[in-house]
């Protein structure tokens, strides 16, 4: 894997930078001002850095006793493939250590790279989205029988 620096500190962090990321990554649309209140409001974050160039982000929303959720992985497409998300996963679960357990949902087609990190499927995951039927297209939700 190439070698990052990193950064736990959102306010070191160029916010349209961060939303470009997500941009290319591709996560979707998220705008600046989303992004400093979703990484602002969670327990942990990291940030990776080729250079000067933000390259990977993660976070974790937490309670501190049990639960932890790592969303919004992030990894710049020139350096995905390289371990960088892993490494960023990796770090975030060393963060929310301790917790009685850590999720995430993954996009359809990545189940694998999370069952290598340790992940196991949940038999009773359950969720509401803001737009249900356009998560239940794109896989992430299961129709209601």
């Amino acid at each position: 894997m190439d070698e990052h620096r990193w950064v736990d500190d959102l306010d070191a962090v160029d916010l349209d930078e961060l939303s470009e990321l997500y941009r290319l990554a591709p996560l979707g649309v998220k705008p600046p001002d989303r992004l400093a209140v979703v990484f602002g409001n969670s327990m942990f974050v990291r940030f990776a850095y080729a250079g000067s160039r933000l390259v990977g982000a993660g976070r974790v929303l937490a309670d501190g006793i049990d639960c932890a959720y790592i969303a919004d992985v992030a990894v710049h497409p020139q350096h995905q493939g390289r371990g960088l998300g892993r490494a960023i996963i990796g770090r975030l679960v060393e963060a929310a250590r301790g917790h009685k357990k850590i999720l995430l949902y993954a996009n359809p087609g990545t189940e694998g790279f999370y069952l290598d990190l340790g992940f196991l499927p949940m038999a009773t995951a359950m969720a509401i989205w803001d737009d249900q039927g356009r998560a239940v297209e794109a896989g992430l939700l299961r129709a209601a029988p």
